[in-house]
């Protein structure tokens, strides 16, 4: 490095702040869909390996979360067998936003699950998943009235005991696996 301000060579480590902490995006993300996809498959939903009480409790609230947002959506998809038969374009757009509802759940359990395996970039999209419930609480406030603000307030619990130092500290010990 030529000056103090300069951004280290690849090889070269950077320096720590004060603290011992810095903002990095995980090493780890998926190279496959089969990366992505829970060992085991989802039978060891209620499985936990030893891990702190924060992500264990973190993990439950984001596991109850997905469960209930599939059965949100599986009464939807009967709601939208209603609205077919009094408007069909409106039944079209609520099956389409009913359909994205199950795939987010879906993809909520999974993350979860990818976190309690000690993936960090788990970890991180079930961050982007409360930045999501925020803005979601947001717009809905300003179009419905009411917002999601009760969702967003469990999502945002959930991932601030995904960031607490013993659970940093249990995230670490699983760097440098494959």
């Amino acid at each position: 490095m030529s000056n103090p301000g300069d951004v280290p060579e690849p090889d070269q480590p950077r320096p720590r702040p004060a603290g011992g902490f810095r903002f990095r995006l995980p090493d780890d993300r998926p190279r496959t869909f089969r990366d992505a996809m829970p060992v085991g498959g989802y039978a060891g939903l209620f499985t936990l390996p030893a891990m702190p009480t924060e992500l264990r409790i973190s993990y439950y609230v984001w596991v109850i979360g997905g469960l209930l947002g599939i059965l949100a959506a599986v009464i939807g998809l009967f709601g939208t067998l209603v609205l077919f038969a009094v408007s069909p374009p409106a039944g079209i757009l609520l099956l389409l936003l009913v359909l994205v509802a199950l795939a987010l759940a879906g993809a909520q359990l999974t993350l979860a699950m990818k976190m309690k395996e000690g993936w960090e970039w788990a970890r991180f999209a079930l961050t982007a998943v409360t930045a999501a419930s925020l803005l979601l609480a947001v717009l809905g406030t300003g179009l419905a009235g009411g917002g999601s603000w009760p969702g967003f307030a469990i999502s945002l619990a959930a991932t601030i005991l995904m960031w607490l130092p013993k659970a940093q500290q249990w995230f670490d010990a699983f760097k440098g696996r494959a």
